[in-house]
């Protein structure tokens, strides 16, 4: 599936939980299905709780934040010490 094909899988509706990206057609965030990546679910675990998701839908989630963070400068959360 090319990028654009995934990223028509993402929309944001000022409507709809307040303009936050989504997956088409639900009420599921890009962030929500990220953090729960990050905290250890896996795809399987994502799927079996939301059965009308793809593994397509969950790609786009990924496509999306990396194409957003492709052109962003960031502030570093915490500095490092130097030792």
């Amino acid at each position: 599936m090319s990028d654009a094909e995934l990223l028509n899988r993402v929309t944001m509706n000022p409507q709809l939980m307040v303009g936050k990206p989504v997956i088409r057609g639900t009420r599921l965030t890009v962030d929500h299905i990220l953090n729960r990546l990050a905290h250890g679910d896996t795809e399987a675990d994502i799927l079996r709780e939301h059965i009308r998701l793809t593994s397509d839908d969950i790609k786009a989630c990924l496509l999306f934040a990396t194409k957003s963070l492709q052109d962003a400068s960031f502030v570093p959360l915490a500095l490092e010490s130097v030792r």
